[in-house]
């Protein structure tokens, strides 16, 4: 009788044993892709101030070309404006294809890609 009840307290400490791991692989797991995502935030970003910049420098050169061949510095300017504007519309009408659903699969990818090679 002994011996069944030593085997009982062998497999409730085993079963604790096996539970703590597999929380614990749990917590590792969300930490890593938390962290990926995170990182991946933080890569975009950095992109987009630089692509930002780019832009800005870009557009300013462009409507003091515009302007010197135009004749009227102003009117550089406001071509380039009309430019974004034009630009921002369309980002604004297509948000949904262009921004918000690549971003969702990325992120999901980015949470389900570990799974799929376990």
């Amino acid at each position: 009788m002994e011996n069944v009840f030593a085997k009982v307290e062998e497999l409730a400490v085993n079963l604790k044993e096996y539970v703590n791991t597999r929380i614990d692989r749990a917590k590792l797991k969300a930490a890593e892709k938390t962290s990926h995502i995170v990182a991946n935030a933080v890569v975009a970003v950095l992109v987009a101030v630089v692509l930002l910049f780019f832009i800005a420098f870009a557009s300013i050169a462009l409507a003091l070309f515009l302007g010197e061949w135009i004749g009227k510095e102003w009117a550089g300017f406001l071509i380039v404006a009309g430019i974004h504007l034009l630009a921002g519309v369309i980002v604004w009408m297509t948000r949904e294809r262009l921004i918000r659903i690549p971003i969702m699969n990325a992120l999901i990818h980015q949470l389900f890609k570990n799974d799929e090679e376990d």
